[in-house]
């Protein structure tokens, strides 16, 4: 029924040993601003200027560019029409590894039809090229005349400056690189390194409380009114009023979301439901959000009458008509809550909206990108395939996208970002993507970006000032099973400022404290958290480069909350692995009982008696043994972050046919005669539980039956047996009954029974509620 596993791939985590900030890991970890990746040797050319450039055309004008020569590779700046004195301000860089050339070249050439001509050059030997580390100040450019091809001074001058750098440089995130040779001058801005905020999020809470003198047409019907509210893309609507008339009540809570700057107006219509699928217009007002007021806590705000607008036609004219109609409205951006468009499990940010509520910041979180391995061939270039990856990591607020490694399974980025850490108990996200949009955004037909997997790291996990450095698997469920993509090596470093505020942290609220005063309902807050992410996603997507809706939507995990039965089996085994400690415990139980191993038996029964005679020591005895078995397990604490586990999601043993409906479109796309069998499947696995949650209420009922005298002679004995028992404890000590009860159940197997006991028995004898099903 199960596929197996490809037992060849290994999905394990891996510890590295990288030379880090060209020295090794060290324990000083403030060597440098870049000590979590390796030094990669540049050699940049800032191309700034030119002037007095002479016209070599025909025509008398001159349209200059600026062509960067080094060996094999040449970068070209744009061009300017009939100008000379262009001013281009741009950066070449070159890698090191990759240089076989002893001198670089700076051609000024002009551009013609046919062919471009040659204004002068700047020729510079490498070995006489400055070295520059920040954070030293960036090196002066300087004006340099022009020679022509026999060395001869021509007229014209160019500023620039040339140096040689690291990835530290900050001329590296713009600059174009030698590795990207090939992409068109359109594509250049999608290959580059960005950091990206998402945009400030507020909850909008509109409170409908009732509406005044109302003005349907038909006023011989009782109205049937609710209140329809839209903000932008999302549309939410009141339930009908129970109050049928022209002054009807709600009193209802409607949840938006919105972001800074409020651009939106929120809209809301009063309309009269006067058929089925018919309904009547009775005015509208418009809110702009700017005038909203904003709440940090859970104080009242004042309400506030609005005015309804109507429009109507009039001799072929629409004109607006303000009548004595008005509606009556609590509104309110809630700044006090946190908004949600993550999973809380796995959530990178658990602050409040306003910022006035922010705690201070506890520690600092560093990663360095540092390059990936084995990367597979995702698209097919001149008949071979190719990758072009890049990283996106995400904790917080902020985002950050490393620049594309062209055509390469063995992509090195060595970029290293920080974040501030406002709460221990928050995780990272990094996935890895193969860039479609080379050739420019609208030139691909709408391809999208492919995922190559993903990496999830809880801070929690992680030792403060530490340097961990591993390979992770890069994996990604596809319908044809579970697939390793590659690997891709991180060094991770989470350093505390301050460790007894974090150890403060533990004892605080997960949440803001607004979704505990008032909370909001589970389909509320998933429906908050759609709305959140679609605008998270439109606004990034926007950027320059943009960071694609395909990408955010993997990194937030949209789909998470899709039914899938492999998910459902993975839930249900981590479930059995929670309950299998109680499980042993109940099987060492029984071995005491059954005095498989007599010394053990003893013991147990000697602790009994002492507990039994000085029950002051229970407590202490119980947290001793817990304090005990966390001595005892520090010896095989987790010496690495966690990764995506296999075995854990059963993604290694999974169905086809289960994971060809987990990538199902929603609405099902797939034919019927499947859908009917994924459907009789499901009503199977349904049933199992159906019958489980009804052994469960079973139980329950039972219970109550006890005193119910739905069976008079059971519940006639229990009451006798609980006047009994009543007066016999009045009589005996506590100590004596327990020590006879502890006894009793430790009691050698030669005096016990095989059958049950007889308050086993008198239990299950108890009606239940089930003979009245039907």
């Amino acid at each position: 029924m199960h596929r197996p596993t490809h037992p060849h791939e290994d999905f394990s985590l891996k510890e590295t040993t990288p030379h880090l900030g060209g020295g090794g890991i060290t324990g000083d970890k403030h060597t440098s601003t870049y000590d979590l990746v390796e030094q990669m040797q540049y050699l940049y050319v800032r191309v700034v200027k030119a002037k007095e450039l002479p016209t070599k055309d025909v025509t008398g004008s001159c349209d200059p560019y600026v062509e960067v020569k080094l060996g094999n590779y040449k970068g070209t700046t744009r061009h300017f029409e009939k100008k000379t004195n262009p001013e281009w301000n741009q950066v070449f860089a070159f890698s090191k590894e990759r240089i076989q050339a002893s001198v670089v070249e700076i051609v000024v050439k002009d551009k013609d039809f046919v062919k471009d001509d040659i204004i002068g050059r700047v020729i510079f030997d490498l070995n006489e090229v400055p070295k520059r580390v920040p954070p030293d100040s960036p090196l002066a450019p300087q004006w340099y005349r022009l020679d022509d091809r026999k060395g001869d001074k021509v007229k014209g001058e160019l500023m620039l400056a040339i140096w040689m750098g690291t990835q530290a440089d900050e001329a590296f995130p713009e600059a174009w690189h030698s590795d990207a040779a090939a992409v068109s001058n359109d594509g250049l801005a999608s290959i580059q390194s960005k950091v990206y905020l998402s945009p400030k999020l507020w909850y909008l809470r509109v409170n409908v409380i009732e509406a005044q003198d109302l003005l349907p047409t038909d006023k011989g019907r009782y109205p049937e009114v609710y209140v329809k509210a839209i903000l932008g893309n999302q549309a939410l609507r009141t339930r009908i009023s129970q109050s049928k008339n022209i002054n009807p009540l709600w009193n209802e809570d409607l949840m938006f979301v919105a972001s800074e700057p409020f651009e939106e107006l929120l809209i809301l219509s009063v309309e009269d439901r006067v058929a089925p699928n018919k309904d009547e217009f009775l005015g509208k007002c418009v809110i702009p959000l700017q005038s909203v007021q904003r709440r940090l806590d859970h104080r009242v705000v004042n309400t506030r009458w609005y005015n309804l607008e109507k429009h109507v036609v009039i001799e072929g004219e629409k004109k607006e008509i303000k009548f004595a109609s008005r509606i009556h409205l609590r509104i309110c951006l809630e700044g006090g809550y946190h908004v949600l468009d993550e999973s809380t499990h796995y959530s990178s940010d658990l602050r409040p909206t306003a910022k006035q509520l922010w705690k201070q910041s506890i520690g600092i979180l560093e990663v360095g990108i540092l390059t990936a391995q084995g990367l597979l061939p995702m698209k097919t270039k001149d008949g071979r395939g190719t990758t072009d990856a890049y990283c996106v990591a995400k904790y917080g607020q902020k985002w950050v996208r490393t620049r594309t490694i062209i055509d390469s399974a063995t992509p090195k980025w060595n970029e290293q970002y920080t974040w501030e850490v406002f709460d221990p108990c928050t995780v990272i996200t990094i996935g890895v993507f193969d860039n479609c949009h080379l050739h420019g955004g609208d030139k691909t037909g709408g391809a999208k970006d492919s995922r190559i997997g993903k990496v999830r790291i809880r801070l929690s996990t992680l030792e403060t000032d530490r340097v961990y450095t591993h390979a992770y698997p890069l994996l990604v469920l596809h319908s044809s099973g579970v697939k390793k993509m590659g690997e891709i090596q991180l060094a991770v470093r989470f350093t505390c400022s301050s460790l007894l505020n974090m150890m403060h942290i533990y004892s605080q609220p997960l949440l803001p404290k607004m979704h505990y005063l008032h909370s909001l309902f589970v389909t509320q807050l998933d429906n908050l958290r759609h709305q959140a992410t679609q605008i998270v996603s439109m606004k990034l997507s926007r950027a320059e480069p943009p960071l694609r809706k395909e990408v955010i939507e993997y990194m937030l995990d949209v789909d998470s909350h899709m039914w899938s039965m492999r998910r459902s089996r993975a839930n249900f085994y981590r479930i059995m692995g929670v309950l299998s400690g109680m499980i042993k415990v109940f099987k060492w139980f029984d071995q005491i009982c059954n005095w498989k191993n007599p010394i053990t038996t003893v013991l147990i029964h000697i602790l009994f008696l002492i507990l039994v005679l000085y029950p002051e020591l229970i407590l202490p005895t119980v947290f001793l043994y817990l304090f005990l078995i966390g001595v005892w397990h520090y010896r095989w604490r987790p010496r690495h972050p966690p990764h995506m586990d296999t075995r854990l999601s059963y993604a290694d043993s999974v169905h086809p046919d289960e994971l060809d409906e987990e990538f199902d479109t929603f609405p099902t796309s797939r034919p019927s005669d499947i859908v009917r069998m994924r459907y009789d499947r499901l009503r199977s696995v349904a049933g199992r539980i159906q019958t489980v949650v009804g052994d469960l209420a079973t139980q329950g009922e039972r219970l109550l039956s006890l005193l119910s005298w739905r069976d008079p002679r059971a519940t006639a004995l229990f009451t006798t047996f609980c006047l009994i028992a009543a007066v016999v404890l009045y009589v005996t000590p506590f100590r004596v009954v327990a020590l006879l009860l502890g006894f009793y159940a430790l009691r050698h197997p030669r005096f016990q029974h095989k059958l049950p006991s007889v308050p086993l028995n008198f239990f299950r004898r108890l009606p239940a509620r089930t003979d009245s099903m039907l």
